[in-house]
C-alpha cells in the first residue's frame, strides 16, 4: 500500500490505524512533575492473552508500527512476550521508556524484538532531572550508561522524547543529543490534560514563543541530522492514534481523554470511527517518516 492511501483505504472510508500508540500499562515507576498520562481514570489491564488478541486484531486491520507506551511499559509483567509477539507477525515495533528498568537481563528479553526504542529524556542536568522527578543524580548516571549502550546495539534505531516545561525551559541539551545521536528527536509543549495533570501541571505550563525559542536554541541539530522534531499544544491535539490499557482508542481534543469501546468488544473499524482521528493534524505535524527496519525500508512509512 503506498503512504497516501491509508487515509481512506478502511471500511467506509476510515483510516487504517497504521501506527499506534498502545499506552498498556497505567503504572509508572518515577513521577514525573509534568506527566499528562497517569491514567488514573483506568480501572484496570488486559491479560496477556487478551492483550495479544489486540495486537492480532490491529494487525489484521493494517497497523504497520506499534509503539508501546505507559506509565512506564517495562512494569507489565508480560511486556516481552507482547513486544516478540508483534515483531513475529509483522508489526514494527517501538518501544518508549524511562530507561531505569533497561538493565542488561531485560535488555537480552526484550532489544532482539524491538525495532525503535524510545527514551524520555527531559533535561542534560542530572539535578535538573531529579527536580522534574526522574531520580536523583546517581541514578541519571546509571541511565545515562543504559542510554549509550542502547545507542551501540546495531539493529535498534533510538528515539529520544522531550517535554519542555517551565522547570526546563532553559537547559541545554545539544551535547547530551550529540553523544547519544538519535535517528529521531521528538521535543513537545507541556501539555495540560485534565483528569490527567491538572491541579499540579500549572505552574508548569509555557507559552507558544518560550517553547518556539527553546527549539530555535537547539536548531543548529538540523544540521547534524539530529535536530528536534517539535511538537506544540495544537499538535499534540486529537492527532495521535492512541489505546489505552483496556484495548479503548481515546483522543484529547475536548482537553480531557475521551474513550472509545474496547476493540475487543467492537472491532477495530467501529472503535476507529468512534475516535474521529485527526490525520490532516498527525500528516502535519510530520507523524510519517521512515520507521521501518533497515533492512525493509522502502515505500514504507508516528
Amino acid at each position: 500500500m503506498r503512504r497516501v492511501d491509508w487515509m481512506t483505504a478502511g471500511p467506509g472510508g476510515l483510516p487504517i490505524p497504521i501506527n499506534v500508540s498502545w499506552h498498556l500499562w497505567p503504572d509508572c515507576n518515577l513521577a514525573c512533575t509534568y506527566c499528562y498520562a497517569t491514567f488514573r481514570d483506568i480501572p484496570g489491564t488486559l491479560s496477556e492473552r487478551r492483550a495479544i488478541d489486540v495486537l492480532d486484531r490491529l494487525r489484521e486491520a493494517g497497523t504497520e508500527k506499534v509503539t508501546f507506551v505507559g506509565g512506564e511499559p517495562t512494569m507489565c509483567p508480560h511486556l516481552p512476550q507482547l513486544v516478540r509477539h508483534a515483531k513475529e507477525i509483522g508489526l514494527v515495533t517501538m518501544l518508549v521508556t524511562n530507561g531505569t528498568r533497561l538493565d542488561p537481563a531485560y535488555r537480552g528479553e526484550i532489544v532482539p524484538y524491538l525495532d525503535w526504542v524510545s527514551l524520555s529524556i527531559d533535561a542534560a542536568d542530572p539535578a535538573l532531572m531529579a527536580a522534574m522527578g526522574r531520580g536523583n543524580a546517581r541514578f541519571h548516571a546509571l541511565c545515562l550508561r543504559r542510554w549509550e549502550e542502547l545507542a551501540q546495539v546495531p539493529h535498534l534505531r533510538l528515539k529520544v522524547n522531550t517535554v519542555v516545561t517551565r522547570q526546563n525551559l532553559h537547559d541545554d541539551m545539544r551535547g547530551l543529543i550529540r553523544t547519544l545521536r538519535p535517528a529521531r528527536w521528538k521535543v513537545f509543549q507541556v501539555l495540560p490534560v485534565a483528569g490527567q495533570n491538572d491541579g499540579q501541571v500549572e505552574p508548569l505550563l509555557i507559552t507558544q514563543q518560550e517553547f518556539e525559542g527553546w527549539v530555535a536554541r537547539h536548531r543548529e541539530l538540523d544540521a547534524e541530522n539530529i535536530g528536534p522534531v517539535a511538537e506544540d499544544n495544537r499538535d499534540l491535539t486529537g492527532t495521535y492514534l492512541m489505546l489505552d490499557a483496556l484495548g479503548r482508542f481515546f483522543h484529547n481534543k475536548t482537553g480531557r481523554h475521551v474513550y472509545t469501546d474496547s476493540l475487543l468488544d467492537v472491532g477495530v473499524w467501529e472503535a476507529v470511527s468512534q475516535v474521529g482521528w485527526d490525520t490532516e493534524g498527525f500528516l502535519a505535524r510530520a507523524g510519517v517518516y521512515d520507521w521501518a527496519p533497515p533492512s525493509e525500508a522502502g515505500d514504507r512509512g508516528s
